[in-house]
């Protein structure tokens, strides 16, 4: 879902074959939940992006990182729509994101925004 969600950050299309070649070989409860994470994502984009907008200091939401944004995005979909995911579950999935895929500082900025978002 993350790489799905990255991409959509670009071009704001949904990718269904990318989809489709993400998923291919998964069972069928985490192709479910890739699904309804990443339609839930680019169905809510510009409400997620403006309660990001609401949390974030120091930089407009254009000036964020993708990586960091598509990472936000998740969680705050999660935190907010997806009830079978606790907070701290999604807190924990977005810093491991943060410190795989994004930069050394990335993971403390986003525990704060999500600090602040659950507020």
């Amino acid at each position: 879902a993350f790489k799905l969600v990255f991409e959509y950050t670009f071009n704001e299309r949904e990718n269904n074959e990318e989809l489709e070649v993400y998923t291919v070989d998964m069972e069928a409860d985490d192709v479910a939940y890739i699904k309804e994470v990443y339609y839930g994502v680019t169905s809510h984009y510009e409400e997620l992006v403006s309660k990001i907008s609401e949390h974030i200091e120091k930089f407009a939401i254009d000036r964020l990182f993708k990586v960091d944004l598509a990472i936000l995005l998740l969680a705050v979909y999660e935190i907010t729509y997806v009830e079978s995911v606790p907070y701290k579950v999604s807190v924990d999935e977005a810093l491991n994101l943060a410190k795989k895929y994004s930069t050394e500082k990335s993971a403390k900025y986003i525990n704060g925004v999500l600090a602040k978002f659950a507020r």
